[in-house]
């Protein structure tokens, strides 16, 4: 039989309350303390930090505290990602995000959900859905994703968008719910001179 750790990373009904997810996020809720109150220019205490909390991160992965998560192994981010001040991910289930990509202030990204059925919604069983985020994303403050949302590479969220559906590639989408503002033409750097 399946523990409810292992129902919880596949997606299916769990009870968060179990014993071990709840001593996993106490550890979790240690290792935010830490972060969220550390000196600004203890720059190495916040790497350690990122190091232990998150399941892999790459080089010039930065966050500005405060910053909340429910577990952080369940987050992978590549190189030069960026989170500003304020920001949650509920990771219930596996969020990864892509290179070079920036999350404004208060940013929020939801893999958690509950059951559309009250009778089992009332059982305190919950679920997840996971986010993937492309590379060369830039989600405007207080932009909310949702469970089992996908951004493809180069897309901006603007600020205060709700985020229900997939975003495709090079696109602007803004709104609750979000929907597409603009098709955005893919950016040739270093930019030519002639």
């Amino acid at each position: 039989m399946a523990s409810e750790k292992e129902k919880m990373l596949a997606g299916e009904l769990y009870l968060a309350s179990d014993e071990q997810l709840t001593e996993e996020r106490m550890n979790t809720r240690t290792l935010l303390k830490a972060l969220n109150e550390s000196d600004p220019i203890d720059i190495r205490l916040r790497k350690r930090v990122f190091a232990e909390l998150f399941g892999e991160i790459g080089r010039d992965f930065w966050i500005e505290p405060p910053f909340y998560c429910d577990y952080g192994y369940n987050i992978r981010a590549g190189h030069q990602v960026f989170f500003n001040f304020d920001c949650v991910v509920l990771d219930v289930c596996q969020v990864v995000i892509g290179d070079r990509s920036l999350f404004g202030p208060k940013v929020q990204l939801y893999t958690a959900t509950h059951p559309v059925d009250y009778k089992v919604r009332g059982s305190l069983l919950e679920y997840g859905c996971p986010i993937t985020i492309g590379s060369d994303v830039w989600v405007g403050g207080g932009a909310i994703i949702c469970p089992g949302v996908t951004i493809g590479d180069r897309s901006i969220i603007a600020a205060g968008a709700v985020v229900t559906k997939d975003v495709p590639p090079d696109v602007l989408v803004g709104g609750n719910p979000a929907r597409i503002l603009k098709q955005l033409a893919p950016a040739v750097y270093p930019p030519t001179t002639t």
